[in-house]
C-alpha cells in the first residue's frame, strides 16, 4: 500500500458509545455488542478491537497508530482499556462521556484534542460496532477518502448496496471530477418500496457512519450549524480532567458541562446540513463485505455457516435444524425440527426469536426497561476494573458469589450498612483489610466481614485470587457500597 501522500497527523477515531440492545441477551448496557467476539469462528478480537486493527492498518505506516482516540463511556474505560492492552502496540487516548450525548458531541471531543495537541489532524471516524470482510478494499477507499479529507473536503464512505435494506440511511451520490463522488443528497431510513427503488436505480449508499475530515472543518461545520452544541462542549472540554493508566491516557470532560450538551448525531448536526452549503462532501464507494451487525440475523450473515445453514457456538446439537444461530454461553441447547430461528442463552436469560424479526429484540428491551430488570443492564457475570464476580445463588437474606481478582489488583476500600459477607479463598493469596486488621489468606482459608465493618480485598500475588463470597443480610443491593478509598477513581 502506498502511503507517501497520507500526512503522520491522522488520526483514528473509534466511536465506542453504543449499547447495542438488539443484540441481548449477550449485549447489555454494562458489556456491550462492540466489546464482543461476534463475526464468525475465525476472529478472535472483538468487534472495538477490530475497529482499531482495521483504522490502524488503513492509514498505514504513515501515521503514529498510537496516537488513536477512543470516545467511550465513563463507565466503559477498564473493558475498554483491557481489550486495547490485548493488541500488540497499541496505545490510545479514551476520551470518557460522563453520559451518552450521541455522535455530534463525541466527534467534538476528538477534534478539539487533537487541535489541542496535534495541531489540524486527519480524523478518521469510525463505529467501533462494524465488521469489514474485505481489509484491502476498505483501505484502498480509506487511502482516498484521506487525499479528499487533506483538500479540507468532508469525505463519507457509502455502502454500496445489497439489497433493499430498511434499516439504514441512505447517500445519494453523483461521480465527481477528481474520480470520487459528489454527494447530492441524504435520505432517512425508507421503506420497502423505496428502498427497492434506489438499487433499481442506482446512485444510492448505505450511510455507514464513516467520515474523514480535518479537526478544524468539523469545528467549523459545528459552528455553522449546530453552534449550540459546539459552544456547550468547549466549556466542558475546558473544565477536563485527566490521569494516566499504565500506556493510556484518560481525559473527562466536565460531568454538569457535559450532561448539558444536546444530544444529536454527527449526520443530523453536520453532515445531512453539507450538501449544497459552503462544506464541500464528497462520498467514496466502499464494497468490503460491510456490515453493522445490528441485530442476531446480521450475525448469522456473517458468521460461518455448515450445510445446512446453521451458525453454531457453544455446546449445540442439532437436528433436522436448518438456517439458524444457536448460541450457548453455558449450557446444552437441543434444538430439533426447527427453521430460520435464533436462539442465544446466556447464564440468566434466553432468547428465543425468528431470524426475520430479530430486529424486534428492542421491544424486550423496552419491556425489561418499564419492569426494571437488571438483566437489561449487567449479566450474571460482571466486569470490574480489578476483575469480575459472578452471582451464582441467591435467595431470601443471602447471596453467593464467585470473585476473581487480577494480580496486582484491588476493590475499594468500602463499608456496608445492610449486609455480612464470608469470604472463603479457593485460589491463590489474598491480602483483606478488616476493620484495623490486615490479614493474608491462602487457599481454603476464610475470614467473615461483620455488617457496616471497613474492608478491603486486595490480590498481592502474580496469579488470579479467587473467593467465594456470601453475603447476608436484610438488602444485598450493588448500590449499598460507601467507598472511602478507590484505584479506579469510582465514588
Amino acid at each position: 500500500m502506498n502511503t507517501s501522500t497520507i500526512t503522520p497527523s491522522t488520526i483514528p477515531v473509534i466511536l465506542c458509545g453504543g449499547s447495542g440492545t438488539r443484540l441481548w441477551p449477550l449485549s447489555r448496557a454494562g458489556f456491550p455488542k462492540q466489546f464482543l467476539i461476534l463475526s464468525g469462528d475465525d476472529r478472535q478480537e472483538s468487534l472495538f478491537q477490530q475497529a482499531i486493527i482495521r483504522a490502524c492498518a488503513a492509514i498505514g505506516s504513515g501515521a503514529d497508530s498510537g496516537r488513536a482516540f477512543i470516545v467511550t463511556n465513563e463507565e466503559h474505560r477498564f473493558l475498554a482499556l483491557d481489550q486495547l492492552r490485548e493488541l500488540k502496540n497499541a496505545q490510545a487516548t479514551l476520551l470518557l462521556e460522563p453520559s451518552g450525548r450521541n455522535t455530534a458531541p463525541a466527534l467534538t471531543l476528538a477534534a478539539l484534542c487533537a487541535i489541542e495537541n496535534h495541531d489540524d489532524a486527519v480524523l478518521l471516524v469510525t463505529p467501533a460496532d462494524q465488521t469489514i470482510a474485505n481489509q484491502s478494499a476498505f483501505e484502498k477507499a480509506i487511502q482516498s477518502a484521506l487525499q479528499i479529507a487533506q483538500s479540507g473536503a468532508i469525505a463519507i464512505l457509502g455502502i454500496k448496496p445489497t439489497a433493499p435494506e430498511t434499516g439504514y440511511g441512505y447517500i445519494q451520490a453523483q461521480p465527481a471530477d477528481n474520480g470520487a463522488m459528489l454527494v447530492k443528497r441524504f435520505v432517512e431510513k425508507p421503506d420497502l418500496a423505496t428502498a427497492t427503488q434506489y438499487l433499481k436505480e442506482g446512485g444510492y449508499y448505505w450511510n455507514g457512519g464513516m467520515f474523514v475530515l480535518k479537526a478544524s472543518v468539523w469545528l467549523a461545520a459545528l459552528k455553522e450549524f449546530r453552534p449550540d452544541i459546539l459552544e456547550a462542549t468547549i466549556k466542558a472540554w475546558q473544565a477536563k480532567t485527566s490521569d494516566v493508566s499504565g500506556d493510556a491516557l484518560f481525559i473527562r470532560p466536565d460531568k454538569e458541562l457535559f450532561n448539558s450538551i444536546p444530544s444529536e448525531s454527527i449526520d443530523y448536526a453536520v453532515i445531512e446540513k453539507c450538501p449544497g452549503s459552503t462544506f464541500t462532501i464528497q462520498m467514496v464507494p466502499l464494497d468490503a463485505g460491510w456490515n453493522d451487525l445490528g441485530a442476531w440475523d446480521a450475525v448469522w450473515q456473517v458468521s460461518s455457516q455448515d450445510e445446512q445453514g446453521n451458525v453454531t457456538r457453544g455446546d449445540v446439537v442439532l437436528e433436522q435444524t436448518t438456517n439458524s444461530l444457536v448460541y450457548s454461553s453455558n449450557r446444552l441447547i437441543g434444538a430439533v425440527g426447527v427453521n430460520n430461528l435464533v436462539v442465544v442463552e446466556t447464564a440468566d436469560a434466553v432468547l428465543v426469536a425468528d431470524r426475520a424479526n430479530s430486529q424486534e429484540v428492542k421491544a424486550i428491551i423496552k419491556r425489561l426497561e418499564q419492569e426494571s430488570r437488571e438483566e437489561k443492564n449487567l449479566h450474571r457475570k460482571v466486569n470490574r476494573p480489578w476483575g469480575w464476580y459472578d452471582s451464582v445463588d441467591e435467595g431470601e437474606r443471602f447471596k453467593v458469589k464467585r470473585i476473581q481478582v487480577k494480580p496486582g489488583a484491588s476493590l475499594s476500600l468500602q463499608m456496608h450498612h445492610h449486609r455480612a459477607e464470608h469470604w472463603i479463598v479457593v485460589k491463590g493469596t489474598a491480602e483483606i483489610t478488616n476493620g484495623d486488621q490486615v490479614m493474608i489468606l491462602r487457599e481454603n482459608q476464610s475470614t467473615y466481614i461483620p455488617q457496616g465493618q471497613t474492608h478491603r480485598l486486595a490480590n498481592p500475588g502474580t496469579e488470579p485470587l479467587e473467593i467465594i463470597e456470601v453475603q447476608s443480610g436484610s438488602y444485598l443491593g450493588e448500590d449499598d457500597i460507601v467507598r472511602f478509598e478507590d484505584t479506579y477513581g469510582r465514588k
